[in-house]
């Protein structure tokens, strides 16, 4: 397995609270309250609703992972709480959600409490490094793009692993780079650069690289694919919806740290299209 060696980042958690705490707003506003890809069909064909095409992801997901039935959920890295909610009704289940972000975690407080689930559904803002869970605690972890901002990729699945039951299920999507070899080109490098400056991420890694990861874990099951043509059409609609005048209004009042955070979209879309950038799913359940 190649061992991983990401650069020191001190402010990292900080640069990431401060992005979400300054765009989540906006973007809910824009796409409402999912804060990940959209689901286009298995070759990206199909024309949806953006929102729709969201929505469709989480269920898509679950039925690769196969997961039909939970008690107590953990969403890692739970943005507004999108996920979390759909997750709480959809099995009637306790769902806890953590992000680093404090105005993301008191948004979907307010969501959950509007909603009628504030009973079933509570969020906190905590680090997926440092989970402040007991062990065994969940049936269901969800991590829905948020493995591209983990500081240690091995850290956080083993804690993602800590805190699941035995016979618990692991359901992972994340932005990863292509399967080397062959290396990455001083292209593809530079290109992931911007991304990760953009979006403050630590860095990314492969899909082949979690598997690794996954398999040196008390996971059995452990399978991945990837997904990178189902979700394609993504950043192309989210450049076409930042053009109209209620996101550009939005962009130049919300600040700097997301004004500059929307010069990423073109990269993203770019990374995507050309393969240096993919869409990776991996799955496995808790021995």
């Amino acid at each position: 397995m190649t061992t991983i060696t990401p650069p020191l980042q001190p402010d990292l958690y900080r640069r990431i609270q401060d992005f979400y705490d300054a765009s989540s707003g906006l973007w809910e506003s824009v796409w409402g309250e999912h804060m990940h890809h959209g689901y286009y069909g298995a070759d990206g064909n199909l024309k949806k609703d953006r929102r729709q095409a969201q929505i469709d992801l989480i269920e898509e997901l679950l039925k690769w992972t196969g997961v039909e039935q939970a008690t107590e959920i953990l969403d890692v890295g739970c943005g507004i709480g999108g996920s979390t909610l759909h997750l709480a009704r959809q099995f009637n289940a306790n769902a806890t959600g953590i992000t680093l972000s404090p105005k993301q975690a008191q948004r979907a407080r307010q969501r959950a409490a509007a909603a009628g689930i504030a009973y079933k559904a509570n969020f906190q803002v905590a680090n997926a490094l440092e989970m402040p869970f007991a062990d065994n605690s969940f049936d269901l972890v969800w991590s829905l793009e948020s493995g591209e901002h983990m500081p240690d990729k091995q850290q956080f699945l083993a804690e993602c692993c800590r805190v699941l039951r035995p016979g618990g299920r692991l359901m992972m999507a994340t932005w990863c780079h292509r399967n080397a070899p062959p290396e990455l080109s001083i292209q593809e490098t530079q290109l992931l650069k911007q991304v990760y400056d953009l979006f403050h991420l630590p860095y990314v890694i492969s899909l082949t690289e979690y598997e690794d990861i996954a398999k040196a874990l008390p996971l059995t099951e452990v399978s991945s694919a990837d997904w990178s043509k189902a979700v394609s059409p993504f950043w192309d609609v989210v450049i076409d919806s930042a053009i109209n005048p209620q996101a550009l209004v939005g962009l130049l009042t919300s600040g700097w740290t997301t004004l500059r955070g929307a010069f990423a979209l073109e990269p993203m879309r770019k990374g995507l299209a050309d393969g240096t950038i993919t869409y990776g799913l991996m799955s496995g359940t808790k021995q």
